[in-house]
């Protein structure tokens, strides 16, 4: 059985979990401990590299999804581990440079990434809408009349299952859907119009206020791609052991 560690070499993922969703822009990381059912993508383009752990080498290792940030040592490993993949190990380089990636993923620091996502079906169709609508403004009122419970109820069951209100949730997603977006070479206007903000320097406040920078200096911060993947295995593709 394989763990895996999934991050975007360019552009920004979305990852769905059974119950989280996370976005993932160059330099973060998400790991999936072994078993974690999930479906990985991109509205706007993303190149992907998966690193395959097996479970007696990723014992130690995170036993529920993490977003954390990927270091310039961490990708350098990679990349070399994908490099000498096919070589025989005659001095045991290979083990090392797998032992040191064991080593920085026991070091890395988590990033509070997640996007809650609800478990019943009603709130997840819900939320799925919103996703791919994020200028859809209707409230619990609007929303419990598609759903044919009452508003009170409706706001009373999202926040069990997520955590916050409607409201606050539609403000996350925004702010995921934004970094989606910037990732995908947008600009800070066409974001803003994509998001009906009212403004650009209204997007930019909220993003600010959320994030405690602009969003270009997020995405100067975490915009330098890399590449690889081991075996420990390297691949774009799910093992067949897996």
């Amino acid at each position: 059985m394989w763990n895996q560690l999934v991050y975007a070499v360019s552009g920004v993922l979305t990852v769905h979990t059974d119950g989280e969703s996370f976005v993932l822009t160059p330099y973060e990381a998400l790991w999936l401990p072994t078993g974690k059912s999930h479906r990985v993508g991109s509205l706007l383009g993303a190149e992907l590299r998966s690193l395959w752990i097996a479970d007696e080498s990723g014992a130690d290792l995170p036993q529920t999804p993490t977003v954390f940030m990927m270091s310039p040592l961490l990708q350098a490993l990679i990349v070399e581990a994908a490099a000498i993949d096919e070589q025989h190990d005659r001095d045991g380089y290979n083990a090392r440079v797998s032992g040191l990636i064991l080593d920085q993923l026991a070091r890395v620091q988590a990033l509070p990434s997640a996007l809650p996502w609800p478990r019943s079906a009603p709130l997840t169709s819900l939320c799925e809408s919103l996703y791919l609508k994020p200028c859809d403004s209707r409230g619990p009122e609007e929303w419990g009349r598609q759903l044919h419970v009452s508003a009170r109820t409706l706001a009373r069951r999202f926040n069990a299952e997520t955590g916050m209100s409607l409201r606050s949730w539609r403000r996350r997603l925004r702010l995921f859907r934004s970094i989606e977006l910037l990732g995908g070479g947008l600009g800070v206007t066409q974001v803003a119009m994509q998001l009906c903000y009212a403004s650009a320097s209204a997007f930019v406040y909220a993003f600010r206020t959320e994030m405690g920078c602009t969003p270009q200096t997020y995405m100067r911060g975490r915009g330098v791609p890399g590449a690889g993947g081991i075996n420990i295995l390297a691949s774009q593709k799910t093992p067949d052991s897996r």
